[in-house]
This record gives structure tokens, C-alpha cells and sequence, in this order.
């Protein structure tokens, strides 16, 4: 006699992020925190907020301590007039850890939240498990002509007028309708996306905060930050690059630069995905973060070996990848402006 055997499946319960808040330095952060175990901090873009995570959050939570902040001037925590750049960024995230009790992390960052997590690495590498970067910022001067023209003086002029009555509204009009006709390619994919960060910055203190966080990071002729010349920095840490192929935002090109840079690194591209992978394909995201974190070592930090790198700094030989990569990374550290944090 033969039975049918269904296949052995996790049990898997519901798990919503809590919003809790913390005050630090006299500022109110907020942060939605989820699950047990080993924990992970999701760190997002420009505009956006913690609930951007909320998906992949839940899914995660079922075997990891999830917490995704909502970064200064951003969601539901406060807006002042203060420092807003990657550097004060990887601060607060420091800050917020301390208090949580929690001493080592695996960082995920998205857009700007991947550079965030890049300088957090940079500075405090002692509490950093692994790295995994999303159409991360910061590779290289190239970004959407859109967040130039933002930063320019009349680009919080431009926020500001998304007060007035039926100005938001007929924007996100004519956003639907660019979505419609543009489908499946990148900035189809990302324009939902778009109009809903744009849906937060009517108000006062977050279109300057916008203003803030995009001037610390972006001018006219592009990105202002790279992490280039730094990346060898991560040859003792597992990373982890995921990036959408048809990324409107930042190019896929940076994804394959940071590969190329990054000793030992691991580049995963979704194709057809714009800006948001995580978005466009929760499930596989899920599971290459899973994947990733069991199938690497936590990363030691030797002071050491620290010095050792800096005082060699980075080579050519420390470049993988095609030869046109190559010479495109070489060509930015020569070429662009970069951080001096």
C-alpha cells in the first residue's frame, strides 16, 4: 500500500515588525525590530523608510533578530536641522546598536543605507558579521539625473511647491501614467517606488531633511562619495552585492565595480528588477541573504591586518574581474572626487 507523503515544511507564523522608539542625543529614533536570533540590521535609502523592509523583514524575522531604523530626518524618527551625511549616518547606527545591547551585526544596505552601511563598516569594523549592498550609493560619480537636478538650490523649491493643493496629486498622475508607458524597463519598475517617497516629503521638516541628506551625498555632476579607494579595506569581510539589472537609480555597472574592488566579494544581479530587488522578488532575496550568512564566517577583525592594508593601501592586483571593469575602476579612484571622512 502507497500514502502520499507531503513534503516537510517549515512551520512559519506570522511575525510583524514592532515600532519602537529610542532617544538619543535628544533625538527620537524610531526603529521596527522583529524575530530572534542573530541579528541584522537593514539599513534604507534616501526618502525612504523602515516599512520599505517590512516583506523581506517579516520572512527574515523567522530566524533572525531583524531591526531596520528609520534613519535620522526620516519616517518616524525626528527631523532636526543637523549633520546628515554618511559618516554621522554609521554614527547613529552605532548609537542605536549600543543601546539595543546588540555588539556585532550583519549590515544590509539599499541605495543610500548601502553607502551608510559601507562607512559603518569603515569606521567600526569590530562590529560588523557581514555586509550585504543593494543598489548600493557611493561606488562612483554616475547617479539618475533626477537626484542632480534635486540638489541643486531649486530642487527644495521644487519639494516645497508639492504643498500647494492638487501639486502631489497631479505629479503622481503623471508618475502612474510614465509607469504605464515605460512597463517592465527600470524606471517603470521604479516609479511606484519613487512616488511613494514622494508622498512623504510634503512636509516641512522632511523635505529639508531630504535636501540635507541629498546635498551630503549628491551635486550636479553626481555622487560625491566613493567608497572605491576603500573597498580592499573589506578583504576580511564576507560581503555580499545584490543588484536589479534594469537599475534606473544606479547603474548595474556599479554593482560589477564594487565586485571587481572588493576582495572575495559575491555579486548577485535580478534580472528585469529595477532599484528594488527586494521588492520585486522578496522570496529570492530572502533566501540569498539566508544562504549567505550560512555559508560564511562572521568576520574577525585584527587590528593588525588593519594597518597592514592601510599602509599598503589599495593595487591594481587587488582588482578581479574583466579587464574593462577594471580599468573602469581604476579610471574613477583617478577621476572622481571622493570622501575625505
Amino acid at each position: 500500500m502507497t500514502t502520499d507523503q507531503k513534503p516537510n515544511l517549515r512551520p512559519v507564523r506570522e511575525i510583524v515588525p514592532t515600532l519602537e522608539y529610542r532617544t538619543i542625543h535628544g533625538y527620537r529614533r524610531a526603529f521596527r525590530v522583529a524575530g530572534s536570533g542573530p541579528p541584522i540590521l537593514l539599513i534604507h535609502g534616501i526618502g525612504d523608510n523602515s516599512t520599505t523592509w517590512t516583506t523581506v523583514q517579516t520572512k527574515l524575522a523567522q530566524r533572525f533578530t531583524v531591526i531596520a531604523p528609520d534613519l535620522l530626518g526620516h519616517g518616524k524618527s525626528d527631523k532636526p536641522r543637523a549633520d546628515y551625511s554618511v559618516a554621522a549616518y554609521a554614527n547613529g547606527m552605532r548609537d542605536l546598536l549600543s543601546v539595543l545591547d546588540i555588539e556585532r551585526v550583519t549590515v544590509v544596505g539599499h541605495s543610500l543605507g548601502g553607502g551608510v552601511a559601507m562607512q559603518f563598516a569603515y569606521q567600526f569594523p569590530q562590529l560588523v558579521d557581514r555586509l550585504i549592498l543593494v543598489g548600493a550609493g557611493g561606488v562612483t560619480k554616475d547617479v539618475n539625473v533626477a537626484l542632480r537636478i534635486a540638489s541643486l538650490p531649486m530642487g527644495s523649491e521644487a519639494l516645497a511647491a508639492l504643498r500647494l493643493p492638487m501639486v502631489l496629486p497631479a505629479v503622481q498622475l503623471v508618475g502612474r501614467v510614465g509607469g504605464a508607458l515605460f512597463g517592465k524597463t527600470g524606471v517603470g519598475r521604479d516609479i511606484p517606488n519613487m512616488l511613494r517617497i514622494l508622498a512623504d516629503l510634503p512636509e516641512p521638516t522632511a523635505s529639508s531633511a531630504f535636501a540635507r541628506t541629498l546635498r551630503a551625498v549628491v551635486d550636479w555632476r553626481g555622487q560625491v562619495v566613493t567608497m572605491l579607494d576603500r573597498c580592499y579595506l573589506t578583504e576580511s569581510v564576507p560581503v555580499q552585492l545584490i543588484w536589479g539589472s534594469k537599475d534606473s537609480v544606479i547603474p548595474v555597472s556599479h554593482g560589477r565595480m564594487a565586485h571587481a574592488a572588493m576582495p572575495g566579494s559575491q555579486l548577485e544581479i535580478f534580472e528585469g528588477s529595477g532599484h528594488f530587488p527586494f521588492h520585486d522578488d522578496p522570496d529570492r532575496f530572502v533566501a540569498l541573504v539566508e544562504t549567505f550568512i550560512d555559508s560564511t564566517a562572521p568576520a574577525t577583525h585584527d587590528q593588525e591586518a588593519l594597518r597592514n592594508l592601510l599602509r599598503t593601501g589599495v593595487t591594481e592586483a587587488d582588482l578581479t574581474g574583466p579587464t574593462g571593469t577594471r580599468a573602469a575602476v581604476l579610471d574613477a579612484m583617478d577621476t572622481d572626487e571622493r570622501s575625505a571622512t
